[in-house]
């Protein structure tokens, strides 16, 4: 069973409903018993880094999902929901995160000058490293992002980037740790396959 964390932030009923469509059982809550006894967790999000933080702390999460992660447990971080694996973010101030992966989340304007912030529309995937969670897909799949934040110095975990002007990461592994910058849950054929590989880790 795939426990969706909630936390008040994120696309839990859509990305419920792309996890049953390729078979998977699984359960939105925020609920620590049932994280903890979960086989997989996947931690959504939309909105603001240092809110979610905040989210997160206040409901008692923050160190549940940090602890079951560090123990080996599967998860999946989901655009803010990657961001939140890092160690910490510049949005809007300063801002200390799961720290679960090298690297920081900065400003896409900083870098972006002359293109639309946010970044948002399908993207092709280029890997940059083998990933079990890319076992069904081909190298130039098309993705959807939505976000205007990105993770910077972050090579050592980086698996799959999209061009945005810049090199924007788009996946990233460490171990039993999975993030995806776009939305496998608005992507479509793809996205579904991403789920799919994620469930049978």
């Amino acid at each position: 069973m795939i426990a969706i964390i909630n936390y008040g932030s994120g696309n839990l009923f859509s990305l419920k409903s792309s996890l049953q469509m390729v078979g998977l059982e699984a359960v939105i809550t925020s609920d620590k018993s049932v994280i903890q006894s979960a086989e997989k967790l996947i931690l959504p999000g939309v909105g603001a880094f240092g809110d979610a933080v905040e989210k997160l702390k206040t409901s008692g999460l923050f160190e549940v999902v940090k602890s079951e992660a560090q123990n080996g447990k599967p998860i999946l971080g989901i655009c803010l929901g990657m961001q939140l694996l890092f160690e910490k973010s510049f949005e809007y101030g300063e801002h200390q995160g799961l720290a679960l992966l090298q690297g920081e989340i900065k400003p896409l304007s900083a870098v972006c000058k002359n293109l639309r912030i946010p970044h948002m529309g399908w993207n092709s995937l280029n890997f940059t490293k083998q990933s079990p969670l890319f076992k069904y897909l081909t190298c130039g799949d098309f993705v959807y992002f939505v976000h205007s934040f990105y993770a910077t110095n972050c090579d050592e975990s980086l698996i799959a980037y999209a061009n945005y002007s810049v090199k924007v990461p788009a996946a990233v592994q460490k171990n039993n740790i999975y993030g995806t910058q776009f939305h496998p849950e608005k992507s479509g054929e793809v996205g579904l396959k991403i789920l799919r590989a994620f469930g049978e880790l």
